[in-house]
């Protein structure tokens, strides 16, 4: 994949298909460390032991439509090439955690991508879905969270065209205030 938001997308689609109502994606860039840090945490069904052992493998899915599962080990291909790693922590009922890193300046890391479509993306179609953003870049940060939205919204969806409206323009300056690889 092009762009790390691909991988994101990916990634929570696993979350919703696992019955996921509490997604978290975390993004934190750090020069000093020379790190890049992705996680995508959700509360849906998780993973028992023999699941977790064959996450990575590109032949191996839960689903029926497709023999192979592709999305994480590209990301896992993707990290490594760039001087990181990935983890992967669940267990049946407690969801499941994501955590890949990548090298930050490594020529061959991909760039975040449009964070702003990802998550308009998501809350589009699964807005039932409480979905938290969390954009770390070394000393600026900004925490996005759709329960919050909601509480505000009362009963008005978040899919509701000029709610995502404003989200895209929320997010847009929120991502241009803090990320420093903006495509």
């Amino acid at each position: 994949m092009r762009e790390l938001s691909l991988h994101i997308l990916d990634l929570v689609q696993n979350s919703l298909v696992a019955q996921a109502q509490k997604v978290s994606i975390k993004l934190t860039e750090n020069s000093l460390t020379n790190r890049l840090q992705l996680e995508v945490a959700d509360d849906g069904r998780g993973m028992d032991e023999e699941q977790l052992k064959k996450a990575l493998d590109p032949f191996y899915t839960t689903r029926t439509t497709r023999r192979v599962g592709l999305g994480l080990s590209l990301l896992e291909a993707s990290a490594r090439q760039c001087g990181g790693g990935i983890t992967i922590v669940s267990s049946p009922g407690k969801g499941t955690v994501v955590r890949a890193e990548f090298e930050l300046n490594h020529i061959d890391r991909v760039p975040v991508g449009d964070m702003v479509s990802t998550m308009l993306a998501l809350i589009s179609g699964s807005p039932e879905v409480d979905f938290s953003y969390v954009r770390c870049c070394d000393d600026k940060s900004f925490v996005f969270e759709t329960s919050k939205i909601k509480e505000v919204l009362g009963g008005v969806p978040l899919n509701h065209p000029d709610v995502l409206s404003w989200l895209k323009d929320f997010l847009t300056e929120k991502e241009k205030e803090v990320a420093n690889d903006i495509i």
